[in-house]
């Protein structure tokens, strides 16, 4: 298959890496002028979860393709959600096309989206990666699975080839009931952890922020709280959270059992410890706290443990 990825971020380059490694045509859009448009090869340190629930360290090189065409089978988007609507109009601009899979942290409700696509084949899912990108090098770590939405869902003709791409690459695909709840219910999760991480470290010192809180029971008892209170805000908007009893259930016990619980799985499973110490975009996490924090004030939602970690950040969060 013949797969664009938008820009040269994290996400998108681990996914890229895993198709053009299982024999796909990748290429990179790049807009003109970017500090990254002469990047043509990266190494790659991979911490590799898809045959090992514990991931095998894999070392590699992933040669960067520039876009060279007009019509690809799929279109790779992981940006903050302010920045779809500026892929659209460069896709537009120059006349590409394909179907659009829109892995983005999304806020918004499926209208905002729908218009935002401009009538455009897409489909929503979620990576289940993480790492960075510095001195030319993708630091990565990779689960065996990826969240998709559901076929009757989704608006686009070639479902089965997406999920035909994943399996060529050994990544299982998953689908929730609704895919925007479940990421609405993601971020909700990640903006309770990381406000949480952020009161006892440094929102600049992200690896650090995330090790003092995955080694304290005390912070993740404090974080598993918080959760709950996110969740609820999600809950405000009409979701109905009893979908999600697999992505919750944890965070429902009693803490003196979940922060323990969650402690020994950070302590016993280096790749799940890895994702929460590579993600370093600070301006990304800062997004999910504000938009959680925003719509939970807005809505009159008591979450004090949540505010009370979330406005003990330093002015960073107003940025």
């Amino acid at each position: 298959m013949n797969i664009l990825i938008i820009g040269l971020g994290v996400i998108g380059t681990t996914y890229g890496y895993l198709f053009q490694k299982a024999g796909h045509t990748v290429e990179h859009y790049l807009r003109l002028g970017s500090p990254k448009a002469g990047i043509r090869q990266l190494k790659v340190d991979l911490l590799d979860g898809r045959k090992d629930s514990k991931g095998i360290a894999k070392t590699d090189v992933y040669q960067v393709n520039p876009c060279s065409g007009k019509q690809y089978d799929f279109i790779f988007v992981s940006v903050p959600s302010g920045g779809i609507a500026g892929v659209v109009q460069s896709l537009d601009a120059e006349g590409i096309s394909g179907t659009i899979l829109l892995c983005c942290g999304i806020w918004e409700d499926r209208a905002y989206v729908d218009g935002l696509l401009q009538g455009r084949d897409f489909i929503l899912g979620y990576p289940v990666a993480g790492g960075n990108i510095a001195y030319g090098k993708l630091s990565c770590c990779v689960f065996d699975h990826f969240m998709l939405e559901r076929e009757e869902r989704s608006r686009i003709p070639d479902y089965a080839q997406l999920l035909s791409l994943f399996a060529s690459c050994d990544v299982k695909t998953e689908q929730p009931y609704d895919m925007l709840e479940w990421i609405w219910l993601h971020m909700a999760i990640n903006a309770a952890v990381v406000s949480v991480a952020g009161k006892y470290g440094s929102i600049d010192d992200t690896a650090g922020s995330a090790e003092a809180l995955m080694n304290s029971s005390a912070k993740l008892a404090e974080a598993v709280r918080a959760i709950r209170e996110t969740s609820g805000i999600v809950a405000a908007r009409g979701v109905d959270l009893r979908h999600y009893r697999n992505e919750l259930w944890a965070y429902k016990l009693p803490t003196f059992l979940s922060a323990p619980m969650m402690k020994r799985v950070f302590r016993n499973n280096i790749l799940t410890r890895k994702i929460m110490t590579l993600h370093g975009n600070v301006n990304d996490l800062l997004f999910v706290c504000k938009s959680l924090y925003e719509t939970g004030q807005s809505s009159g939602i008591k979450a004090p443990v949540f505010y009370s970690a979330f406005q003990s950040i330093p002015t960073r969060r107003s940025e």
